[in-house]
C-alpha cells in the first residue's frame, strides 16, 4: 500500500527542518578511532538522545569502556505489535586526508543533489532518517503501529568492541521481533534493494624481523636474510595462479551459494565496465571461475591491506631493512570461522616462512559472516514499503563489506535482521568527499515510515 498521506505531507512539510538537523547532527567530527575526538563523539550521543527525546521517545545514553551507547525506546504499541530494533551508529571514520576534500569534511554541503559531509551516508543520514520516520508517526497519530527501541553506537568504525557485550548483558531489554538496519547502499540509483549477505572478517598483522638494527646493503647484502624480501616470498604463496586462496584448509567450510541465487545475481543491471571506471583500474580480475559481483558477495578473499619496510623517502639509501610488515584482511563466507581461518594462516604462514628471520602473526580482529533466507512477513513488509517509496520492486544484493553486529544480533535476540540501506555505489564512505543522494535521504525516510505500518498489518497467508 502506498505511504500514509498524513505521513507523507508531513515530511514534505518539514523536509527543510529535517535537513537543517541532519547537517547540526554532521557538523559533529565524532571519529571514534582519534582519541582528540572522544568528546565529540560524547556530544554527537548526547545530541542524539536529545532529538530522540523531542520526538518522543524514552532516551538514555549509556556509557561503556569506550564510546557510549544511545538507547531510544517507545512501548506504548501494546504486547500484540512487533518489537522491532533499529540499530545504527553515530561515530564516523576520520576525514584525512583533509586536502582530497573539495569541501570541508565537517560542513555539510549540498551539490548536484548530494549532501557531501564525512558521515553523511555512513552512517548518520541512514540512521537519522529512521529517527524522523518515527517522528512522522508520532507528530501525525500520537503513536506508532509497532514498538520500537533504537539502538546507536559509537563504535563500529573501530569495530564496535564494546557492542556484543552490551546487547549479551541487555538481551532481555532488547528482545524483539525483528532486527532493522539501514548502513549499506542499494544497488544502483533508482532501485531499491534488500541486502542477502555480508562477509566476515579475519584482519592480521604478520611481522618478520631480521637484523637486531638496519644494515648497510652493501656491506652485509647477500650474508643475511632480508626481511622485506623474506615478507614478499610468503605474501606472494597466498594465492595460486588462479588467484584462489592458497592456504591449505581455507575453503573447507565454504557453503556455496544456491543456482537460483546465482541467477538472480546473473540478472542485476551490472556494467562492469562502468564498475572499472568508477575504481579506476585498468582491468578487473580475481578468481577464476567467478564473474566481479560473485567475487565481491560470494567468494572469500585474502587480501594485502598494507605494506612497511625499510627506506621509502625522497633519493636513495642502501639499507638492509631489520623488519618488515603486513596488514592482510580475510573476508569470509558463510561457514567460514573468523578464529579459525586466523589458526590456517597462522599455520600457513609459519610453515612458508624461510629461516634466517623470526615471523609474528597477530589476529588484530574479527566478525562472523552472515546469510539472509529473506523468508517471512518481514521480509515481505520490506518489498512492500520500498515499492510505495521508490517506485520500483526492490532487488536483492550482497555486500562485500562486515557488519559483525548483525550476527551478534540473531545468535544473541534469535530474531531476524532486515538490511534495507539507500547508499549509493561510489558514495565514498571510507574517503574523501563522502556524500549521500538527497533523494535517497528523502525517499528511504519515506520507506521507512511506511515499513512500520505494513508490519502491523495482518496478512491473509493466502
Amino acid at each position: 500500500m502506498p505511504l500514509a498521506p498524513e505521513l507523507d505531507r508531513f515530511l514534505a512539510d518539514n523536509d527543510a527542518r529535517i535537513h537543517d538537523e541532519l547537517f547540526e547532527f554532521l557538523r559533529i567530527p565524532s571519529v571514534s578511532a582519534r582519541s582528540e575526538h572522544r568528546q565529540d563523539t560524547v556530544r554527537a550521543a548526547e545530541w542524539l538522545a536529545a532529538r530522540m527525546r523531542d520526538v518522543g521517545l524514552t532516551t538514555e545514553v549509556v556509557p561503556t569502556d569506550g564510546h557510549p551507547i544511545v538507547i531510544g525506546e517507545w512501548r506504548k504499541a501494546g504486547d500484540g505489535a512487533p518489537t522491532v530494533l533499529i540499530y545504527g551508529h553515530y561515530d564516523v571514520q576520520p576525514a584525512e586526508p583533509l586536502e582530497l576534500w573539495e569541501s570541508p569534511p565537517f560542513e555539510p554541503t549540498v551539490r548536484h543533489g548530494r549532501i557531501y559531509a564525512r558521515g553523511a551516508v555512513d552512517d548518520k543520514g541512514q540512521l537519522y532518517l529512521h529517527v524522523k520516520a518515527l517522528e512522522a508517526h508520532l507528530r501525525t497519530r500520537g503513536t506508532l503501529p509497532i514498538n520500537v527501541v533504537v539502538l546507536a553506537e559509537g563504535e563500529e568504525e573501530i569495530g564496535s568492541p564494546n557492542l556484543a557485550n552490551f546487547v549479551e548483558t541487555q538481551a532481555k531489554r532488547l528482545g524483539c521481533d525483528a532486527v532493522v538496519i539501514s548502513d549499506s547502499s542499494m544497488f544502483a540509483p533508482g532501485l531499491p534493494s534488500i541486502l542477502s549477505s555480508l562477509r566476515g572478517l579475519t584482519y592480521l598483522q604478520i611481522d618478520v624481523q631480521g637484523a637486531a638494527v638496519d644494515l648497510h646493503s652493501g656491506s652485509y647484502g647477500g650474508a643475511v636474510i632480508n626481511p622485506a624480501t623474506a615478507l614478499a616470498r610468503i605474501i606472494a604463496t597466498f594465492h595460486d595462479e588462479h588467484l584462489r586462496v592458497a592456504i591449505p584448509g581455507f575453503y573447507d567450510k565454504v557453503r556455496e551459494w544456491t543456482p537460483d541465487a546465482r541467477k538472480r545475481i546473473q540478472a542485476l543491471p551490472f556494467d562492469e565496465g562502468k564498475f572499472r571506471d568508477e575504481v579506476g583500474a585498468p582491468s578487473l580480475g580475481g578468481e577464476d571461475g567467478q564473474s566481479t559481483l560473485e567475487r565481491i558477495w560470494t567468494r572469500p578473499t585474502c587480501e594485502i591491506n598494507g605494506l612497511l619496510s625499510g627506506y621509502t623517502g625522497e633519493g636513495a639509501k642502501t639499507v638492509l631493512p631489520a623488519a618488515a610488515m603486513a596488514k592482510v584482511s580475510c573476508r569470509l563466507v558463510p561457514d567460514q570461522d573468523p578464529d579459525d581461518i586466523a589458526t590456517l594462516v597462522r599455520a600457513h604462514v609459519e610453515r612458508v616462512a624461510p629461516p634466517g628471520v623470526t615471523v609474528t602473526i597477530r589476529a588484530l580482529h574479527g566478525g562472523r559472516p552472515w546469510r539472509a533466507d529473506l523468508q517471512g512477513p518481514l521480509y515481505d513488509a520490506a518489498r512492500r514499503a520500498l515499492t510505495a517509496a521508490f517506485g520500483k520492486e526492490p532487488v536483492i544484493v550482497g555486500e562485500g563489506g562486515s557488519i559483525p553486529v548483525v550476527g551478534d544480533f540473531e545468535r544473541i535476540l534469535g530474531a531476524p535482521v532486515l538490511l534495507v540501506g539507500f547508499g549509493l555505489p561510489g558514495e565514498n564512505a571510507h574517503a574523501p568527499n563522502e556524500w549521500m543522494s538527497e533523494e535517497n535521504f528523502v525517499k528511504g525516510t519515506r520507506a521507512i515510515a511506511a515499513l512500520w505500518d505494513e508490519m502491523a498489518v495482518p496478512r491473509n497467508p493466502s
